[in-house]
């Protein structure tokens, strides 16, 4: 995994009818890997993307891609993500139920694997997979939809998990998600967070996406 501290763009936030050159824009102004947020109308209220669009950002970029199942029985589906170009997986605790397998399968797909935690689900929860994973993504909103206010009650549970992780498996990041901007960036910077997924703040931002990159960037550490 680069490190110290990685940015990735998610794509739910950009405008589709020119995906390709928005990424394009976003790797060129700096972004660290590109984010792409899988719903199913299940899981979560709303539905969004597939493995196609994992192919086509692969075509488009070479930069990691880091992809976010917010679907039901995610290990269906993981073969097909990883053939399409997915770099690091993101499955949710909520969503596996043999979670030990689950990370494992991801690996055997030949990615990174990540577990994710809704906001209600608390850190205890994944405690038996922190040795085996690469990212523990801690969600500051509650998944679904782009735009959402960041929830600050998470920094407790990002600083336990850092904690946690430092004990048995101190190479594993933690991700942020939801409602990260130049405002909530810092805060879960110091809780523990290393990565830092944004959408709106990026593809929104009102002087386009390179300076909506460019004031995430100034809050981290040189």
């Amino acid at each position: 995994m680069p490190a110290p501290y990685i940015l990735t763009s998610s794509i739910l936030s950009a405008d589709f009818a020119c995906l390709g050159d928005q990424i394009s824009q976003a790797e060129q102004a700096g972004i660290d890997w590109i984010h792409i947020d899988v719903m199913d109308g299940q899981f979560v209220p709303n539905i969004t993307m597939g493995p196609f669009i994992v192919e086509t950002c692969r075509r488009i970029t070479r930069l990691p891609l880091d992809v976010h199942l917010m679907i039901e029985t995610p290990e269906r589906m993981y073969a097909d993500f990883a053939h399409a170009g997915a770099s690091l997986l993101y499955t949710h605790i909520e969503t596996s139920p043999h979670i030990y397998r689950s990370i494992q399968h991801i690996h055997e797909v030949g990615c990174k694997a990540g577990i994710v935690l809704n906001p209600g689900t608390p850190a205890v929860a994944i405690e038996a997979v922190l040795p085996i994973v690469d990212v523990v993504l801690v969600m500051t909103v509650n998944p679904g939809y782009s735009g959402q206010q960041y929830l600050p009650g998470m920094l407790n549970k990002i600083s336990q998990i850092r904690r946690a992780l430092d004990e048995v498996n101190p190479r594993a990041m933690i991700a942020v998600d939801g409602g990260i901007n130049a405002e909530t960036l810092p805060p879960t910077l110091q809780a523990g967070a290393q990565i830092f997924i944004a959408a709106t703040a990026i593809y929104k931002h009102p002087l386009g996406i390179a300076a909506g990159i460019q004031e995430l960037r100034t809050r981290l550490p040189v």
